[in-house]
């Protein structure tokens, strides 16, 4: 299959690039650079030793999107293209707006031009908001809490209304929850731009030297050691689930499922098994809880495993080893 991902070179977007072409499928990818980085495009090569073919454009541009369309034949798209910092979304609501969703408003609008009607849209486990009971099933209310998941909700209700209006398309709709760790190989890995949003590259970035100390935001939470409980995923796991998406051969329909391991582990699980797994001492201070944050959020992926086939595999070492390889390899990231 020919496959466009767009936002193709970011930290999951370039590790599904790996797993599609392992499966033999022809990717493309369009990516405007703004949070990836384009050494992620060899180091693609590098793993697979097969080339992916690159648009440097805006999905906000219609016709560059239209040009892509014409000079291939695209089978499905994989949508990844999106800003994604919560704090961010707080202060620059209309920045995620117009990405979010007016970008995937254009991207089915062409989609629809050129009568390809399949596409994997990589959603949140943000849309749930605050959770009624744990582990969190597909079926649960939707109620996000900040600009980032209301346009994540936005997009999945837009992404609905088009299949009620024109029963052809086959939308899924991946809603995952802490994606972290790297490919195996070190080449590939997460790679923010500022400072770290989530616990594990703030984790390397203090084993690496380049921060003094890890704040653990509270200690007093409902839960068995007192800190924050949450659904890890390895983002490899992750880009298999994509891939097991586009190639499940699931009649044209709307499809909703959680990735996830469906296992809580706390801050503290994290940094043990962070130790454990490579020998490092990881410094660190209890600071006062982050307004918004609550105690316990994980999934139940149980869904995805019944219909399409798809089950999470690796464990929290195995993120935290490969994590660190990445890290320790790259020091400055790409």
């Amino acid at each position: 299959m020919q496959i466009l991902v767009t936002g193709g070179l970011g930290y999951i977007g370039s590790h599904t690039c790996v797993e599609l072409l392992n499966e033999g499928n022809d990717v493309i990818v369009v990516d405007n650079l703004s949070n990836s980085k384009i050494e992620a495009m060899d180091r693609i090569y590098q793993i697979t030793n097969r080339k992916i073919k690159f648009y440097k454009e805006d999905i906000l541009d219609k016709n560059a999107l239209r040009n892509i369309f014409n000079e291939n034949s695209i089978d499905s798209v994989i949508h990844f293209a999106g800003v994604k910092a919560v704090g961010e979304s707080v202060e620059n609501p209309l920045k995620y707006y117009e990405n979010n969703v007016f970008g995937t408003v254009n991207l089915c609008e062409v989609m629809n031009e050129y009568n390809v009607k399949s596409i994997v849209f990589s959603s949140s486990a943000t849309v749930y908001g605050i959770p009624d009971e744990v582990p969190i099933v597909e079926s649960a209310d939707c109620r996000p809490m900040n600009p980032y998941g209301r346009t994540k909700r936005m997009v999945e209700e837009i992404l609905e209304d088009l299949f009620n209006a024109d029963k052809s398309w086959n939308i899924k709709i991946l809603r995952y929850f802490n994606p972290i760790g790297a490919h195996s190989s070190g080449l590939i890995g997460e790679d923010p731009n500022d400072i770290p949003n989530n616990l594990m590259p703030y984790i390397t970035q203090v084993a690496i030297g380049k921060r003094n100390e890890l704040n653990v935001f509270g200690d007093d939470y409902d839960t068995y050691d007192g800190t924050g409980v949450r659904d890890y995923i390895h983002v490899v796991d992750l880009a298999k689930g994509h891939v097991n998406a586009v190639k499940n051969k699931l009649s044209a329909g709307y499809y909703i499922y959680n990735l996830g391991t469906g296992i809580p582990y706390s801050v503290f699980d994290v940094i043990n098994n962070f130790k454990k797994a490579n020998n490092l001492e990881i410094p660190f201070k209890i600071v006062e809880r982050r307004a918004g944050d609550i105690a316990s959020y994980y999934g139940n992926p149980k869904k995805a495993f019944d219909e399409l086939g798809w089950k999470a595999e690796k464990n929290l070492e195995d993120m935290c080893r490969d994590a660190w390889n990445w890290q320790k390899k790259n020091p400055k990231g790409y």
